[in-house]
């Protein structure tokens, strides 16, 4: 597995987890939605995702929550540019995120301060999306999805034959192979299973515990499991922002089969945790390699 992710001029070392924090100045969004409905709302909690821990922060306009209502460019617009400018000023050397599956979006962010683009759809969405990454130079997460932001959150594409890591696998290459083609620096991608994603638990399941087949490819591999309704089901948890302790859970479990970027809402929660599995991970190549 590559050492490190390049974006935008900017190479972030994955020989260690980093924690990109959720921030979704959104009305809708399926666990924090309606809270950081002002810059200034958004802006403070960014402070304490930082103050807690996160490596990076990711903002996103657009909810893709179950049954999610389409958001236009213009409105995407105007809740995420004022609110990366913000950050981009308030935290120079922090690198930003952009989530969202439009390339209007990606290059206004882009211009704003961004480093990254995380697209939900895997480039699938928006035909301008690969070029307008490429051209910027940026870093992209290319996530494992089916269909649009209505209903990729669903159960309606979340039908396998078989393994569902042998689909996810085959379809997320063919975006990464669309990436490349478009000029994206294999440097600069990540890949993301796209856990809730077009899958029912099962199949989220199967992905965590198989993530070790997509870390074969040598990309960074981000992991956003946090208070996903999986989480709910097996900690018998209703409500979204209670799912803390299984959300680390997960993200312990993916960074044990090779995540290195976990995207989540609990920040302190989730730096601690890994601080410590990384320790004990970094301990145990130690003994091996003095015993060799």
């Amino acid at each position: 597995m590559t050492s490190t992710w390049r974006v935008r001029g900017r190479a972030l070392a994955t020989d260690r987890p980093l924690v990109m924090g959720i921030l979704n100045p959104t009305p809708d969004s399926f666990s924090d939605g309606g809270l950081l409905r002002t810059v200034d709302a958004a802006f403070a909690h960014a402070e304490t995702l930082v103050a807690e821990g996160a490596d990076l922060l990711d903002v996103g306009g657009e909810s893709t929550r179950p049954h999610a209502h389409a958001v236009d460019t213009a409105e995407e617009l105007r809740r995420v540019v004022p609110l990366i400018s913000a950050l981009a000023r308030r935290f120079p050397d922090l690198p930003i995120s952009i989530d969202t599956v439009k390339s209007d979006v990606a290059r206004a962010a882009v211009d704003a301060g961004a480093h990254v683009v995380n697209d939900v759809s895997g480039l699938r969405l928006d035909g301008a999306m690969a070029r307008t990454c490429a051209e910027a130079e940026v870093g992209v997460v290319i996530m494992h999805s089916r269909g649009g932001v209505h209903d990729m959150a669903t159960y309606e594409h979340a039908t396998y034959e078989g393994d569902p890591m042998d689909s996810v696998l085959t379809e997320l290459r063919a975006q990464v192979d669309v990436a490349l083609a478009e000029g994206i620096s294999a440097e600069s991608i990540a890949v993301d299973p796209g856990v809730g994603f077009a899958k029912r638990s099962e199949h989220s399941l199967r992905v965590l515990g198989t993530l070790e087949r997509l870390a074969d490819w040598g990309f960074p591999i981000v992991v956003g499991a946090s208070r996903k309704r999986f989480v709910g089901e097996l900690s018998g948890v209703r409500e979204p922002a209670g799912r803390v302790h299984g959300s680390v859970g997960a993200a312990l479990a993916a960074f044990e089969r090779g995540a290195r970027i976990l995207r989540v809402h609990d920040v302190a929660a989730t730096r601690q945790a890994l601080n410590v599995a990384d320790a004990v991970r970094r301990a145990a190549a130690w003994a091996g390699s003095a015993a060799g």
